[in-house]
């Protein structure tokens, strides 16, 4: 088989994958991308992207059963769990056409196959077992992602036992639920089942949900997710599981405490670890920790030539910051100017349950703990007009700030539409902006961005409408 040469090759096709080749591409480079299953990978076809068509459907639900506030009325509202997961695969299938046409657009080879690394420079690429190519390039960008993690005595089965991907996908809709772990993935899912009318219990075993959020937040969530009908156990862990014929009774210990709970379903969200395996990295001076691959600031491995992105390197693994990091890594091998390495804190983290959260930048906490003495502002929903207008409340926005810099050290969110209002302070915290500069902003009235200047001028004693 003849070796055919390119001058990157990226190996997988998720969101970091895809948009390094594409950035690639556009810099004139002859490009390669090897994807063994199917192209945009776990977030458009998984993850991100699918999981917000069914929360969509669940907030649906939701809103058909409060129509009486809005002066509204319906009987026998239902819904369809299988036409729910259709429109859902429909969605994923949408986009994944949609990155299959901008790899034509842009010219990148496209390979269907498992590739491995096979020397300096070199891949092989297979397909069930079977040779499809051999690679050649001067640079190696592997991003072949992640997977959910599972524990001993907890492993997935696939019917009683899910991981995220069966969850997606029920055959039908489950009357009781356990979800196991309450980071984004966690929650999301315990909330389109809660909304979707399902019992939920959620466990965590650190000592609040949303563990990563700044600890106000994680208050406000509980509160909000216990008003629904949530069960939240924290510092609490699952010990066993006893699987029925359509059941599972699960023993958990909080406190010194166990209690079995029987429920239809078990979703373990326990984070996820690096697909290491199998890609060639034996041999080399690739290095992996705690199941991810370990990089420097321009995602360059320990093997010259080869570089890694996105999920399979370290946190915060969110796609965002996997296609900024394919953009980061393939510049810098360009040789473009003005590229600098990506700072994570200036990535935002949304989680689209409801109530939404998100955040940038550092917790309060965090921030103290740095040394910095600061300034924090809040405000709450209850005080915005456009969020009592629309019915949505219940929220607050919370700032952090250097008090003696004026710099936004950190902001965080909950409530109605946050996921898209982060990106506010996003750009503030990559444009340096201090606390003048965001008070000086005119925000537009009636707006839920409102509560985003209510809360910088209370961290200053500002605010108006509180």
């Amino acid at each position: 088989m003849a070796e055919q040469n390119f001058d990157i090759i990226v190996v997988g096709g998720g969101p970091g994958g895809y948009v390094a080749a594409i950035r690639a591409a556009q810099l004139k480079m002859k490009v390669a991308l090897v994807e063994r299953e199917h192209l945009g990978g776990i977030c458009l076809n998984w993850g991100c992207i699918p999981t917000k068509a069914l929360l969509r459907s669940s907030e649906i639900n939701h809103l058909l059963h409060h129509l009486d506030a809005y002066g509204f009325k319906a009987d026998n509202v239902s819904f369809d769990i299988a036409k729910i997961v259709k429109r859902s695969r429909a969605v994923a299938k949408q986009l994944t056409d949609g990155v299959k046409f901008l790899m034509k657009k842009n010219n990148v080879t496209v390979f269907d196959g498992h590739a491995k690394l096979a020397g300096k420079g070199k891949l092989k690429v297979e397909k069930d077992g079977k040779p499809v190519a051999d690679l050649a390039a001067k640079h190696i960008v592997l991003a072949t992602g992640a997977r959910a993690r599972t524990l001993p005595g907890l492993e997935p089965d696939g019917k009683l036992v899910w991981t995220y991907q069966e969850a997606m996908v029920p055959p039908a809709m489950p009357k009781s639920l356990l979800v196991v772990g309450s980071g984004a993935i966690g929650i999301e899912f315990a909330s389109f089942y809660r909304n979707l009318g399902a019992e939920v219990t959620v466990v965590e075993v650190m000592d609040r949900v949303l563990p990563v959020e700044d600890e106000e937040i994680s208050a406000f969530a509980r509160k909000a997710f216990e008003k629904q009908g949530m069960k939240i156990l924290t510092s609490a862990t699952v010990k066993a599981l006893k699987k029925g014929a359509d059941n599972v009774t699960v023993t958990i210990e909080a406190a010194g405490k166990s209690q079995d709970i029987t429920v239809e379903r078990v979703i373990l969200a326990v984070g996820i670890v690096g697909n290491v395996e199998n890609i060639g990295i034996e041999g080399t001076k690739v290095k992996v920790e705690k199941t991810h691959v370990a990089i420097n600031e321009w995602c360059e491995t320990g093997e010259p030539g080869v570089y890694a992105i996105g999920d399979l390197v370290g946190s915060p693994w969110l796609a965002h910051k996997a296609m900024h990091e394919g953009v980061m890594c393939v510049e810098k091998i360009a040789g473009v100017k003005g590229v600098h390495p990506m700072d994570t804190t200036k990535i935002p983290g949304c989680t689209y349950c409801m109530p939404q959260v998100a955040s940038v930048g550092l917790t309060e906490k965090a921030a103290k703990a740095k040394g910095h003495e600061v300034r924090v502002g809040k405000f709450p929903f209850i005080g915005n007009g456009k969020a009592i207008a629309l019915g949505e409340p219940e929220g607050l926005v919370k700032t952090v700030f250097d008090a003696k810099t004026g710099e936004l050290l950190g902001a965080h969110m909950i409530g109605a539409e946050v996921t898209e209002l982060i990106q506010g302070y996003g750009i503030a915290r990559t444009l340096e902006t201090t606390e003048a500069e965001l008070m000086h902003t005119v925000f537009p009235h009636p707006t839920l961005s409102e509560m985003m200047h209510e809360a910088v001028l209370a961290a200053y004693g500002k605010t108006l409408h509180m």
